[in-house]
C-alpha cells in the first residue's frame, strides 16, 4: 500500500503574470518571485502528507536549463510543453482529469478560471482540494468551488522574502496598526 500524496499543479506563468501585472505593475525581479520550495513545504505541513510538485511551463525553442535544474533541485517535476494554444492550461486540465482516478489530494497554484471545472470534479468529497495564489486575484469561479481550501501565496504560504505592495481586506482579528505606521 502506498502513502497518500498531495499533487501540486503549478501554473507558473499565471502566478508570474499576476505578480508582475497586478501586484508589482512591472516585470518581477528574480528576488521578488515566489520561493517555490516553500510552496512544497507548506503543502506538506498543511496536509501532513508527502507532496509531488508538477511545474508546468511553456517552452518556445530551447529548454530554460538553469530554471529546470533549479526546479529539480527543489523537488519539482518540470513539465515543459510546446505547441499551439494555451499548452500549460491544457496540460494542467488533463492532469487534473487524470487525478480523478487516483486516491490523492490536489493543490492548484493558479488564479485561472479555466480550471474551475476540473477543481469542481476533484472536490467530490473523496479528497482534499486546494487553490494557492493571491486571494484578491483568484477567479471567483475557483473561490466558489464547494469544499476547496484557499491558501494565500504571501500570507499563508509565506513564499516571498519581502512584503509585497498589496492592498487586501484585513480581517479585524489580523489587523496590526504597526504595519501602517
Amino acid at each position: 500500500m502506498t502513502e497518500r500524496l498531495t499533487y501540486i499543479l503549478v501554473d507558473g506563468e499565471n502566478i508570474d503574470a499576476t505578480l508582475g501585472q497586478s501586484v508589482l505593475g512591472r516585470r518581477p525581479e528574480p528576488h521578488e518571485r515566489p520561493r517555490w520550495n516553500v510552496v512544497l513545504d507548506h503543502a506538506e505541513r498543511a496536509w501532513q502528507q508527502p507532496v509531488k510538485g508538477l511545474f508546468f511551463l511553456a517552452v518556445q525553442e530551447t529548454l530554460p536549463m538553469s530554471f529546470v535544474q533549479a526546479l529539480l533541485a527543489m523537488g519539482y517535476t518540470p513539465v515543459p510543453l510546446q505547441g499551439d494554444g494555451k499548452v500549460v492550461d491544457i496540460a494542467i486540465q488533463r492532469t487534473a482529469d487524470a487525478l480523478r482516478a487516483r486516491e490523492a489530494d490536489v493543490m492548484l497554484v493558479s488564479h485561472d478560471s479555466d480550471f474551475a471545472p476540473q477543481m469542481t470534479a476533484l472536490a467530490d468529497g473523496t479528497r482534499r482540494v486546494g487553490i494557492v495564489g493571491f486571494a484578491e486575484f483568484m477567479a471567483s469561479t475557483l473561490r466558489g468551488v464547494p469544499g476547496v481550501e484557499s491558501f494565500d501565496l504571501e500570507y499563508d504560504v509565506q513564499a516571498f522574502n519581502a512584503r509585497l505592495p498589496r492592498v487586501r481586506i484585513i480581517p479585524i482579528d489580523e489587523f496590526d496598526p504597526q504595519l501602517f505606521l
